[in-house]
């Protein structure tokens, strides 16, 4: 944990009380101030009761006897219109801030050099997040990696210039973080997001600038026209840029990465900087500027080329991003139960051939008329969930499809049909394109039902 000691005596209210909410509790009251907790959801509210936090309905609490107030990043802050506790906050002049912007300031008291990288970027944050703590794992350092995957942040170790915080940020939470200022800032790339919560891409790519425009060292990404437009603002305001391409990198295959799309700006490295031939988990083109960002960082960080080798060949990927389960015969199994729309999914198609691709679930805006181009390498879709009769209608003579209701009807056929082709290496995708929640809470669960009937294929396969 990390006490919040910059507060300590301030009255301080704290709205949302999921992980990172009694996270920040924990470590305000650890610091020394007053917290008064709230949560729209009554069971939230009970677990900090017992916790022993002072629960307090802000809707008739005097705002005017408050000093801070601590936001949850999943309440609205601007778009479509401010929540209503944003609306008191500001009337009665309190400070509205998050617990990323907490973790700035406690940094700032206790080590303000110390080694924070701060990843944000609309696709790819938490793989390229994870990947940079491998490799600083690897060479020997000691790291904490939170914010917007896994761990909280203020439930991480205490800053220290022996130790290396890696923390992904969301918009969301870049906006509660008027202090944000890491060493090593890097953004991605963007693409259309959070729209709803931010009004305009303007606002939402405003942002996400924000993360790197006070760090000391910029790692950009130049695969798109709004980043490549973010390189060229930094360079004007005297920030010190390392622009990074999906191209980059060489893929198995010995073939370089390609940019996604965006205006084709590659970054100034006369030759790819990394190689992801023996990288499994890290296979497709948009890991290429994932593995390029983390290699720009590791080697800001004094890491050695031969380390941060290792590390990106030793990686074993994120759990449902193009996770590897395992094999049946030459059948190669993938859980990438996370890609719940469109431009999701495609990155995985255009990562695999010979595709039996299950498909399906509570469809999103669009459904997957986009991916029509990649319809070729699908040897045969398996519909499954709400989505069946919107993507069986898509998908139309284009790819041959059936319709198989649940996942464990889907992966069982997928298997037999994969099994009879006469593919080389063909694959068993989960890559869903949809939301999970007609049949699963969320993707993980989706992803770990995939992952547990993928096993039992591969077992019994063993055993016969």
């Amino acid at each position: 944990m990390i006490p919040v000691t910059c507060l300590a005596g301030r009255d301080v209210a704290i709205f949302g009380l999921g992980g990172s909410g009694l996270a920040t509790a924990r470590a305000l009251v650890a610091g020394g101030a007053r917290v008064h907790a709230w949560d729209d959801n009554e069971a939230a509210r009970a677990r900090a009761a017992v916790e022993g936090f002072r629960v307090v309905d802000p809707s008739a609490a005097d705002w005017t006897r408050l000093d801070h107030f601590v936001l949850s990043p999943g309440v609205p802050l601007t778009h479509p219109e401010p929540h209503w506790t944003v609306r008191k906050a500001r009337a009665a002049g309190v400070e509205i801030i998050g617990d990323i912007e907490l973790f700035c300031r406690e940094r700032a008291r206790l080590a303000p050099n110390s080694p924070f990288v701060a990843i944000t970027g609309t696709n790819g944050k938490s793989t390229t997040t994870a990947l940079v703590a491998h490799i600083l794992r690897g060479a020997g350092k000691d790291v904490q990696m939170g914010g917007n995957i896994g761990v909280p942040v203020l439930a991480l170790e205490p800053p220290s210039m022996q130790r290396h915080h890696v923390i992904e940020c969301s918009s969301f939470q870049i906006d509660l973080a008027p202090s944000l200022s890491p060493w090593i800032g890097v953004l991605l790339n963007l693409t259309p997001d959070h729209i709803d919560r931010h009004g305009t891409m303007e606002n939402y790519a405003a942002v996400k600038e924000r993360l790197v425009a006070r760090a000391r060292f910029a790692v950009v990404g130049a695969d798109d026209s709004w980043c490549e437009a973010i390189v060229h603002d930094l360079r004007r305001a005297g920030v010190r840029v390392l622009p990074i391409s999906s191209r980059d990198a060489i893929l198995a295959g010995g073939a370089r990465a390609e940019p996604a799309g965006g205006s084709g700006a590659r970054s100034e490295a006369a030759d790819p900087i990394v190689d992801l031939r023996d990288a499994r988990a890290l296979r497709g083109a948009h890991n290429g500027q994932n593995a390029a960002a983390a290699w720009r960082v590791c080697e800001l960080l004094h890491l050695p080329s031969a380390d941060i080798a290792r590390g990106v060949r030793t990686y074993s990927g994120l759990p449902h991003r193009m996770e590897e389960v395992g094999r049946v015969g030459r059948v190669l199994l993938v859980n990438d139960s996370k890609a719940t729309n469109a431009d999701a999914a495609e990155k995985a198609l255009l990562s695999f051939d010979d595709i039996f691709w299950i498909i399906g679930g509570k469809p999103k805006e669009g459904g997957v008329e986009s991916l029509r181009p990649l319809f070729p390498k699908i040897r045969k879709a398996y519909l499954i969930g709400a989505a069946s009769d919107e993507f069986a209608a898509t998908l139309g003579d284009a790819a041959p499809h059936e319709f198989c209701g649940t996942l464990d009807v889907a992966i069982e056929r997928a298997a037999r049909d994969a099994g009879a082709s006469e593919a080389r290496e063909p694959v068993v995708l989960l890559s869903p394109a949809c939301a999970s929640y007609d049949q699963f809470p969320n993707f993980e669960v989706r992803g770990n039902a995939f992952r547990d009937l993928a096993r039992a294929l591969i077992a019994r396969a063993e055993n016969t």
